[in-house]
């Protein structure tokens, strides 16, 4: 069984930063590629960036060259640092694993980019 607990969510002004968390219990974390999602009310879910099992990352367009996903393994934790934030990236932050048949989710963290 895999737990994943988000943090680092809160209120910034446009062009601020914050640092997300998502720290997973369970022994296949190092083997896995993690997931960040977001979903802004009103909308689909949708796929911001992903980090291999080997730290290959992709981001959705959106995002690219202001966020950036990385993971320890040795903390069993993705962090998920966001720059130049604006006011379209307000949303629910959710850490995402998928392994074989399973996908596990996190309960998500609020981010509100607001003046």
């Amino acid at each position: 069984q895999v737990q994943l607990v988000e943090s680092g969510g809160g209120l910034v002004q446009p062009g601020g930063s914050l640092r997300l968390s998502c720290a997973a219990s369970g022994s296949i974390f190092r083997f896995a590629a993690i997931n960040w999602y977001r979903q802004a009310p009103g909308k689909q879910r949708e796929l911001v960036a992903t980090i291999t099992s080997g730290g290959t990352t992709s981001y959705a367009d959106s995002v690219k060259g202001r966020f950036t996903i990385s993971r320890d393994n040795a903390k069993n934790t993705v962090y998920l640092q966001m720059n130049s934030l604006e006011a379209e990236d307000t949303a629910v932050y959710y850490c995402n694993l998928p392994f074989g048949r399973k996908d596990y989710w996190g309960q998500g963290t609020q981010v509100t980019v607001s003046s």
